[in-house]
């Protein structure tokens, strides 16, 4: 299993707003914690509100390529719904021009919904949207010269796309919530599944993920195609009562807003605690429990590729935020990698 970071550019430390100048700049140095550690990805969201910086994904990447030597860089998610494929395709392969091959592209339709007004699209064409758009990115990806033609943006008639990546097919996720059509349709592309779960267990996403596996099967792809990623809030600290301590705070603060944008109740206590059971979605404690949480997760979904922790809407300090991706690298990866079976040498060399 790799594990890695995604962030939302937070300008915010719990009551404590930042300038975008020192937000910015110490999100920046936390991925370059997260390279030195040992992390394998670091992901950047997509959303266009005041106490987020990260509306322009792929720029805070192509900062932190140059910073950085061997973490891979991706969005988590790109709003395809909202955006134009060819610009996505052109930003992610420059940026993977300049971090010499290690950009990679969550595409999602987006949880949050501001894009839409923002941009001059109509939320009752969402899912329409999506389908078509990554349609087309998939093709430019494929073809360096595209013809396509479709119902929301002009169409291309033998038309070049430059630049073109390091990597031969730049990585391609679907970033996907609780609709089994989504599900089903990244199966059917053969294309890695990114699964974000903010809520409940984690084990009631089997089902979902099942039909992925079922539908890139019939399909004609192989397993090790599909690939699984699972986001979830997370938080590692030096114990368990450490890590909850600093968490809890900040989770209510955050979460209980945005139930009030998006008409949800407010989150209780009991809610939390239930959260950072076994087997609920909060991946919060000491790096013991969260390595067995990692590895329980796994299991419940039937084997995951990738694991992302969404730390810094918490209303975490940059110093807690980087101790925790030091202790990721450091203590949790290794617990987890003792997990992973290793083939058994040959009772014997073969003959020669």
């Amino acid at each position: 299993m790799e594990i890695g970071i995604d962030s939302f550019a937070s300008a915010m430390y719990g009551s404590n707003e930042l300038n975008s100048v020192d937000a910015m700049e110490q999100l920046l140095d936390r991925i370059v914690a997260a390279d030195e550690a040992g992390l394998d990805v670091f992901g950047i969201g997509e959303h266009h509100k005041k106490e987020f910086l990260d509306s322009v994904p792929a720029v805070i990447l192509a900062a932190a390529a140059a910073r950085t030597k061997r973490i891979r860089l991706m969005s988590a998610v790109t709003v395809l719904s909202t955006s134009d494929p060819v610009r996505v395709f052109q930003q992610f392969a420059t940026l993977d021009i300049i971090s010499k091959g290690r950009a990679e592209i969550i595409a999602g339709r987006g949880s949050a919904t501001e894009a839409f007004p923002l941009f001059g699209y109509n939320l009752n064409d969402y899912d329409a949207l999506f389908k078509e758009k990554l349609k087309l990115l998939l093709q430019i990806r494929d073809e360096e010269f595209v013809t396509w033609s479709g119902k929301f943006r002009p169409a291309l008639h033998n038309q070049p796309v430059y630049p073109r990546p390091v990597q031969k097919k730049l990585p391609v996720w679907v970033g996907v919530g609780g609709t089994a059509q989504s599900f089903v349709r990244a199966g059917t592309l053969g294309l890695p599944l990114m699964v974000a779960v903010i809520g409940g267990q984690t084990e009631s996403f089997r089902p979902l993920v099942d039909l992925y596996r079922k539908a890139g099967k019939e399909a004609g792809f192989k397993p090790e195609d599909l690939k699984v990623g699972l986001h979830s809030p997370g938080y590692v600290g030096d114990t368990d009562q450490s890590a909850i301590a600093d968490y809890y705070p900040g989770y209510m603060e955050s979460w209980s807003k945005i139930g009030r944008e998006r008409g949800w109740p407010p989150v209780t206590k009991a809610q939390f605690d239930a959260g950072v059971s076994p087997k609920g979605v909060l991946v919060v404690g000491g790096p013991e429990t969260v390595a067995e949480k990692l590895k329980r997760h796994s299991e419940a979904l039937g084997g995951i590729d990738l694991f992302t922790f969404q730390m810094d809407i918490a209303g975490l300090t940059h110093q807690q935020l980087t101790r925790s991706i030091k202790l990721i690298g450091s203590k949790v990866i290794p617990l987890v990698n003792q997990h992973i079976e290793k083939p058994s040498p040959p009772k014997s060399l073969p003959k020669v």
